[in-house]
């Protein structure tokens, strides 16, 4: 039988004697109370840090998962909204005719739509047209596509794209998706914004912007252009994707800042689950807005009239001062 050291009965000792355990003068109420645990104390009379902490025991409540059909309300509610605070969106890229579009979206890879409006007014004005940018001197081109940055990539992309023009398609921009996306330099993303702004065919533009706004908002987890194209595309009706599209491009280049958005002058602030990531203070907050809603100039050279209508002024052309 194995026996504790501490049991009553004694340890055996090496010769086989049973060594008796050493008496003590305690009564047995006494060790009795030494291993009963204090009593609680009624929580009327806690101390208020350990009621604190007592509180702060307690689990956390989960928030309740957002339904599929409570999404789409919301999502919509949020793009309704922005319509009214954006009644001017628009492509914030200058153009005349669907070459132009697709040309300039195509140069505003990696820089801002401002550079390439003004970029791009020297480049139509010596090559309006797919037949003569295909036949261009690259050195030249490069020299006018400098600001643009990624000049010698971009000049490569716009003569390979004018030739296929020429060579696949009669000198016109193509209308359907698939005939877009073969093009040199063209993805989706550029071949929606050609859709929807030159040919009004419904299309998504899943840039930077769309795609951090989308996830702030919690519309979706994805992080694939694709995916994300998919999972937005089935919250909305297919005409609306289109303005849906500058709604919140406008809205990320306004006021949803990627490093620090203006929480405090944001219009949809009750519905964002991320509201307090940035500014909260209205008057910091309003400090932080640009373009038209901060007093700014805007993108385009030649913006639409509704955009001036708002308060928008035009950006200035290459070279000016300020």
């Amino acid at each position: 039988m194995v026996v504790r050291r501490d049991s009553a009965v004694g340890e055996q000792g090496p010769s086989g004697a049973k060594k008796t355990a050493k008496k003590t003068n305690a009564s047995p109420s006494a060790a009795t109370a030494e291993r009963t645990p204090p009593a609680t104390e009624p929580a009327a009379g806690k101390s208020a840090p350990a009621r604190k902490a007592a509180k702060a025991a307690k689990p956390a409540k989960t928030a309740k998962p957002e339904s599929p059909t409570a999404l789409v309300r919301r999502a919509r509610r949020i793009n309704r909204e922005l319509a009214e605070v954006y009644p001017y969106a628009h492509p914030e890229l200058d153009f005349e005719n669907p070459f132009q579009l697709i040309v300039a979206t195509v140069l505003s890879a990696q820089t801002t739509d401002l550079r390439v409006n003004q970029t791009t007014p020297a480049l139509f004005a010596k090559y309006p047209t797919p037949e003569d940018l295909a036949e261009a001197d690259p050195e030249e081109v490069e020299e006018i596509l400098r600001p643009c940055g990624f000049f010698r990539a971009k000049t490569k992309s716009v003569i390979g794209l004018s030739k296929a023009l020429v060579e696949n398609h009669k000198g016109e921009v193509p209308g359907r998706l698939e005939d877009l996306v073969k093009l040199p330099g063209v993805g989706r993303k550029t071949a929606f914004v050609v859709l929807g702004n030159a040919f009004g065919r419904p299309g998504i533009t899943v840039d930077t912007h769309f795609q951090r706004l989308v996830r702030r908002w919690k519309w979706t987890e994805e992080t694939e252009p694709d995916k994300i194209e998919a999972a937005i595309g089935a919250l909305f009706p297919k005409s609306e994707w289109t303005m849906l599209s500058h709604h919140v491009i406008f809205h990320g280049r306004r006021i949803c800042h990627a490093r620090k958005p203006a929480c405090g002058a944001c219009p949809i602030a009750p519905l964002c689950p991320a509201y307090g990531e940035g500014e909260t203070d209205p008057e910091k907050a309003k400090k932080l807005l640009k373009y038209e809603k901060g007093g700014f100039p805007g993108q385009r050279l030649k913006p639409p009239q509704s955009y001036l209508d708002a308060g928008g002024i035009p950006a200035p052309p290459l070279g000016a001062a300020g």
